[in-house]
Formats: C-alpha cells, structure tokens, sequence
C-alpha cells in the first residue's frame, strides 16, 4: 500500500472527489489534522515514509528530500511551485507536478473583489458605520480607467474577461505574450514598463521567479503613475514591502490590496498595517468550493498517474 501525506489544508472535507479516488487506488491517506502549515520537523515526520505527497506552501529542498528517501512524487495544490526545489528533486528521483489554472477564476474574483473594497473604502468604511460614523465620502468611477495587468497566464486572462465589462481599458505584459487571447478580450499587449506608467491600477499575476523578485520595488513604483493603485494576489515575494510602505506614505501610491504576503503568516507588527488605504487577506483567494473540488482530484490523479509509471500532467521536475 502506497502511503501519501496531503499537507493542503481541508482535503479531506472539500476533496472528497480526490479523496475518493486515492484510497479506491488503494493509498494509505495522511491528511493534515492541523490548522496552519506543517513546520519543519513536522513535516519531516510525516513524511519519512511516505510515496506521494500533495503540497501545500511548505518547503520541499535537499534536506526535506533526504529526510523522505521513499518519496516519488510531489503535486502542488495550486500553480506555484516555487516552494520546491526542482534540482533537488531531480537528484532525488522525485517527479514535481503542479495544478494551474484551475484556481484562477477564483483568484480572478478575489482580484477584482480586493481592487473595488480597495478603491472604495469599503474595509474602513464599513468598521466607521458600525461604530456610528456617517462618513460620506467621494470616489472616481472604475470607466473610462486604465487597468494594468502584469502576467496574462490563466488567472491574467481570467481578471481581463471579468473586467471588460466595467468599460476600462486593459492593458497587460507578459513574457510570453498570448496575442490571439489579447485580442479576442480586447487587451493591448505592451511593455512592463508601458502597463506601470499608464496604468490607474496595477494587478500583479507574475510568477515567483528569480528575476521577478521584487519587481515591484521603489525605482518600479516611480515609474507609475502618481495615485495609482497596486494589487497582488500572485505571490508575496514579487513585492518589496518597504518599497510600498514609502510609497504609500508619500502618496505615490493612493493605495494597495494583497492576498499575498512576504512572509507567511504575518503578525501584528506587520509595517502595511499602519496604512488606512492598504487592504489585505490571508492568501485566501483560491478558497472556492469548486476550485477545492477541481484540484483535489487534479492532484489524486497527478499522484496516481506516477505510481502508474506514467508522467503526470503539468510535470515541472
């Protein structure tokens, strides 16, 4: 019996499809039974007898791999796997696959949900009126403004689909632009520096990269546009967080939303905090029933197909 450890949160009540199909499969299931991520020697427990693993956020590098010598196959619940280390899986003999493009309709509505709570005040306002405060307070309409995104993937191109509809023009870069995508959703592909300087808001959906960490710094924030509005639901390192701090401070920036954070979890002290016009969650735009139910039996499958001997869709490593 092939024993797997699934340290992504709620599998076991969301998954059931996925569930389902790893034990018919005849796996012996180790689910998380905790509430936050695994630490280190937490994980290094669970997972020193095990086959497959389906990954939440937690760090898989040479010294998690040795500490798992029977492992063959890592998917990650979701598109990052930057939390891996792909050449020491490699060395290892571990197969690395992940899951995209399922999540971003869900992230995609997060997105645009944090960008309207954002530039329409609705955290703050929401906590005066509770407290009896009338605070009437004017807004510039979302038509007729420029919005940016930075990584036209699935979660990009899903935002641009949903947004076309608020009478905005997109504008979006990426790497490996998509044109026939561009078009058919009437987004003009440009330079990354052509979306900071004319963008009104700047929808972060980079992947988390060596050469995109902190993308978003203080001589890339100086390119936008004064009072422009950041938001980033992709990954917490794309951002320098001091950078932000100083922007919003001095106006630069009129506000930022994130899902995503540096460090994770945050604490109290986190500097952002001290900013009424920065709004956050905690990495929780992926939380969607369906996108729970699509993943999960993504991810059985993923795991079953390497014990099958076959290569699993999406193999990273």
């Amino acid at each position: 019996m092939k024993k797997v450890l699934v340290t992504a949160t709620n599998y076991p009540k969301l998954c059931k499809e996925g569930l389902k199909k790893l034990l018919d499969y005849g796996c012996e299931v180790e689910t998380s039974k905790l509430s936050r991520p695994y630490n280190r020697q937490e994980l290094k427990d669970a997972a020193s007898d095990v086959e497959g693993v389906i990954a939440n956020l937690e760090h898989w590098d040479e010294e998690m791999f040795e500490a798992a010598p029977k492992l063959k196959v890592i998917v990650r619940f979701g598109t990052g796997y930057d939390t891996v280390d792909l050449e020491a899986a490699k060395r290892h003999g571990v197969i690395v696959a992940n899951t995209p493009g399922i999540n971003a309709p869900a992230v995609a509505e997060h997105t645009i949900a944090l960008l309207f709570s954002m530039i329409r005040s609705v955290p703050q306002l929401n906590a005066d009126t509770r407290q009896g405060k009338w605070t009437r307070t004017i807004f510039h309409e979302l038509s007729d403004k420029t919005v940016g995104i930075l990584g036209f993937g699935a979660v990009g191109r899903n935002v641009a689909k949903r947004m076309s509809g608020f009478g905005v023009s997109l504008i979006a870069f990426d790497k490996y632009p998509n044109e026939e995508a561009a078009k058919a959703l009437g987004v003009k592909m440009t330079s990354f520096e052509d979306v900071l300087k004319n963008s009104d808001y700047v929808l972060i959906h980079l992947p988390s990269i060596q050469e995109t960490y902190h993308i978003i710094n203080g001589e890339n924030i100086a390119k936008m546009k004064d009072g422009a509005y950041l938001i980033n639901t992709a990954r917490g390192p794309l951002v320098d967080e001091k950078a932000v701090c100083e922007a919003l401070k001095s106006g630069k920036l009129a506000g930022m939303a994130s899902d995503v954070f540096e460090s994770e979890p945050v604490t109290p002290d986190y500097p952002l905090f001290q900013f009424p016009n920065y709004i956050c969650t905690p990495h929780s735009a992926g939380e969607t029933y369906e996108n729970y139910r699509d993943t999960g039996l993504a991810t059985a499958t993923a795991v079953i197909d390497v014990f099958q001997g076959k290569d699993p869709q999406n193999r990273r490593a």
